[in-house]
């Protein structure tokens, strides 16, 4: 393993997606159960993707006594059911949720009438509940969440909004394999905000991967702007990010 640093932000290389999904989920761990002892339980958000297989795999073989945390989600497809393939909803109960079952989950639900009101619900959700540790990633164009680079703002006022998925994004979600075709891809999605993401008291950020090295790229040397939104990660005092060597082949 590599160390560096950037700013405040620690980067962890690895020399393969294996190692890096490990070593995540064993840092991940360690802040959920110093958090459930220090007050009884801990609250958590889980990324999707291809890029955190590894690391939820490794999330379950952890102890951890998970009826004392309280999983929230970072973003969902506008009008997609939760029985889609694609779903964020479903990735979360397929791949951890439904094996170690949590105290509560809270899904952000892209398909209701009334997004607003779930916006709304979601958002005080997230301000009851102050997170111990959000689990992201970083997308091919730099994002977090969905919070891609026309949408994203540092200083958003809110916590939680509706946006629209950029081309890159989008292509990204196809190329992941997650729709048959790019007309199958959403055009917007609900999302936390760079803000709420920010506000949380740690971040562990997995990104392996050959196609993420230019984000992890820019993400460590661009200037902090929302042209690359994860740059931002670099001034939170509690994050570091999980790298293998292939994404961090451009460093």
């Amino acid at each position: 393993m590599e160390v560096i640093k950037k700013e405040q932000l620690i980067i962890k290389i690895f020399p393969d997606r294996e190692e890096v999904g490990k070593a995540a989920a064993v840092s991940v761990a360690e802040k959920i159960n110093t958090a459930i002892d220090e007050k009884g339980h801990s609250n958590l958000i889980l990324a999707t993707g291809a890029s955190q297989f590894q690391f939820l795999e490794q999330l379950q073989q952890q102890t951890i006594d998970w009826k004392k945390v309280t999983v929230f989600h970072l973003d969902e497809y506008k009008g997609l059911p939760d029985t889609h393939p694609a779903s964020f909803r479903k990735y979360l109960k397929d791949r951890i949720l439904d094996i170690v079952q949590p105290k509560q989950v809270y899904f952000l639900n892209g398909d209701v009438p009334d997004l607003e009101s779930e916006i709304f619900r979601y958002e005080n959700l997230l301000k009851t509940h102050p997170v111990d540790v959000a689990c992201i990633g970083i997308g091919e164009n730099g994002h977090i969440a969905f919070n891609d680079p026309p949408v994203a703002d540092f200083n958003d006022h809110r916590l939680v909004k509706l946006v629209e998925l950029d081309e890159g994004c989008r292509r990204q979600q196809l190329g992941e394999g997650w729709f048959p075709s790019f007309d199958d891809v959403p055009t917007h999605a609900l999302s936390l905000t760079i803000p709420a993401i920010m506000n949380c008291k740690h971040i562990s950020c997995v990104v392996p991967d050959e196609r993420k090295a230019e984000a992890v790229y820019r993400t460590l040397n661009d200037e902090i702007s929302t042209a690359c939104p994860a740059s931002i990660l670099r001034v939170h005092p509690n994050c570091i990010l999980f790298l293998d060597k292939k994404a961090a082949s451009k460093l």
